[in-house]
């Protein structure tokens, strides 16, 4: 079964081809990410308008790179949500379009599931049961994961998203967006020991996070060095906040004591996650797996292979950009 994915939940626009949920054909991505750096985030006017500009090349050159005619095309797969209302829209027509000219399926998939199926297309034998990690700008969650549509939140991040508090921790730090790729470089030259900044642990369900004490305490001791005119070392702050977040979603998502964890999300690219989370594996023996690092942030393929265990046609499929999972 081929499947054309269609990804515009923020700001890349993204078409992908795959073959029974697991082989790439193509994954091509158009990216905007540039642009906003000047503004520190993204702007979702701006987004919506440069999604207008790139769908239609992106699709295109989707399915020649996979070599197949559109003919061949079994169904189309989009992302109905969540992400921002503008975006979704473009990725949507244009999924409605392209599958009622061709007659086939449209699939609408739930973006966070997209995650999840990364992984699908990396460990080609990986299946179901197994606890997600999911951490990504804008979600912080564990799911138990006990069939490719079986799937059940239970805990989540009751303020900032982890990814969120990345990037803010590093506008504050003078560090161009998105902050979480470079805080995670800078911590390799730091002292993860040198500043001790808070870890929120809740009685009442050992699976949540809070994100935003932790950002706030950095804040402050940045401030506070700034106003007292005391020098101060951005690795030490970025390997040190670092530390703080690993500890957290490493201790939580092993409070699950399952012995298969699956990682999804953009900062499923982070190093010093990987590696908190590989040798607390390698000392507990349970498994974890990672999307390969194109994978981990915004992409099609994660789309189509989502939607290749879906069971669903649905034409009258409308942006959702608050879709639960």
């Amino acid at each position: 079964m081929i499947i054309l994915g269609i990804e515009t939940s923020c700001d890349e626009t993204a078409a992908s081809v795959v073959k029974d949920g697991r082989i790439i054909m193509s994954n091509i991505i158009a990216s905007s990410a540039e642009i906003f750096e000047e503004y520190g985030g993204v702007v979702p006017e701006i987004a919506s308008r440069k999604h207008v500009e790139f769908i239609l090349p992106v699709i295109d050159k989707a399915i020649k790179l996979a070599g197949i005619q559109k003919d061949e095309i079994d169904a189309v797969a989009v992302t109905q949500g969540p992400g921002l209302v503008g975006a979704l829209l473009i990725g949507i027509t244009a999924a409605k379009a392209l599958a009622a000219a061709l007659d086939i399926p449209l699939i609408p998939v739930n973006h966070l599931k997209g995650h999840i199926a990364a992984n699908y297309l990396t460990h080609t034998d990986l299946e179901p049961p197994f606890v997600c990690l999911l951490v990504s700008g804008g979600h912080t969650n564990i799911l138990d994961i006990k069939g490719y549509n079986d799937i059940l939140n239970i805990g989540g991040t009751r303020d900032d998203a982890v990814g969120e508090a990345y990037d803010k921790v590093g506008r504050v730090m003078g560090l161009v967006y998105p902050g979480g790729p470079k805080i995670d470089k800078m911590a390799l030259e730091g002292d993860s020991e040198a500043i001790s900044f808070p870890r929120t642990k809740f009685k009442d369900n050992p699976f949540d996070f809070s994100f935003s004490g932790l950002k706030t305490a950095v804040i402050n001791y940045i401030h506070s060095k700034e106003q007292k005119n005391e020098e101060y070392s951005k690795e030490d702050i970025a390997a040190s906040f670092q530390k703080a977040v690993t500890d957290v979603l490493v201790e939580n998502v092993f409070e699950t004591r399952s012995k298969k964890i699956v990682v999804a999300g953009g900062v499923a690219a982070n190093r010093g996650l990987r590696e908190a989370l590989n040798k607390r594996a390698e000392k507990e023996k349970v498994e974890v797996y990672f999307p390969i690092i194109q994978l981990c942030t915004d992409n099609a393929a994660m789309i189509a292979s989502a939607a290749y265990y879906i069971n669903e046609d649905d034409f009258d499929i409308n942006a959702d950009p608050s879709l639960e999972m």
